[in-house]
């Protein structure tokens, strides 16, 4: 299937590591030109070379997402290299832990700034070339808005807020025929998930025990899997969907996990 993406430049934060570059990859792989922003140079460069050595094209800049300018820099660095943008994947973000009991009002507003103020600050900046283009707006989620999670205030909130901008952005982006939609994922495996389990003694038997709670197949959904419904949604054969949190989960915070 042609999903029509051949040399459209769309900016993926946080797109070279996990989810990020799960995404990144499959944009590629489809002719796509992921515009990689991100904060490690040795992983954002490591992915922009992995993307060309399969024959693909990207772009890339360094932000710290948590500073506007940054996230301002990043847009224009975008748009002065392609002189276009035609999509936009916020995904940038780490479960931080800040809960209820152990957190501050500084540790909440830093949560909330390294999880949500990025996502309106990076569409904000990149609204203009969307107008120009009719472009899409994906926003990556997390089941911890709608399952809960415990001892994660800030990030559960900062999701929250994902999706309620995802159903706000789609009605104010209406006349431009810009599409808005959310990704929620649950359980995927990504280097982050890894380095969290191994924090456990019996990391191995607790990795088992979530995979069991997975419905479908009894596994975690893979970044892979990820990015190829986010390149879909992005791409003219959803050119119908807006406004939609779409779960991307295995079954997870849909059914019934005694299955």
């Amino acid at each position: 299937m042609d999903l029509k993406l051949k040399d459209k430049v769309i900016i993926v934060t946080g797109g070279s590591s996990g989810i990020g570059k799960g995404i990144s990859i499959s944009l590629a792989k489809e002719g796509a030109i992921p515009y990689i922003v991100g904060r490690n140079k040795t992983n954002v460069m490591a992915t922009v070379s992995e993307i060309e050595k399969q024959g693909g094209q990207s772009g890339y800049a360094f932000a710290e997402l948590t500073k506007p300018k940054e996230c301002e820099n990043a847009v224009a660095e975008c748009i002065a290299r392609f002189g276009r943008i035609e999509g936009l994947v916020n995904n940038a973000g780490v479960n931080d832990s800040i809960g209820l009991e152990n957190g501050s009002y500084e540790d909440f507003m830093t949560s909330i700034h390294r999880n949500l103020t990025h996502y309106y600050m990076m569409a904000h900046y990149a609204l203009p070339e969307l107008k120009k283009s009719k472009g899409a707006i994906l926003n990556i989620g997390s089941k911890a808005s709608f399952t809960g999670q415990g001892g994660t205030s800030g990030y559960a909130a900062a999701n929250g807020g994902r999706n309620a901008l995802t159903r706000e952005w789609a009605v104010e982006l209406l006349p431009y025929a810009i599409r808005v939609n959310a990704l929620i994922v649950a359980e995927c495996y990504t280097p982050l998930y890894e380095r969290w389990i191994n924090t456990f003694d019996n990391s191995e038997e607790r990795l088992q025990e979530i995979n069991k709670r997975i419905p479908f197949e009894n596994r975690m959904t893979t970044t892979e899997e990820i990015g190829d419904m986010v390149t879909f949604l992005l791409s003219e054969k959803s050119s119908h969907t807006t406004g939609q949190l779409i779960f991307v989960d295995g079954g997870y915070t849909h059914l019934d996990r005694s299955l």
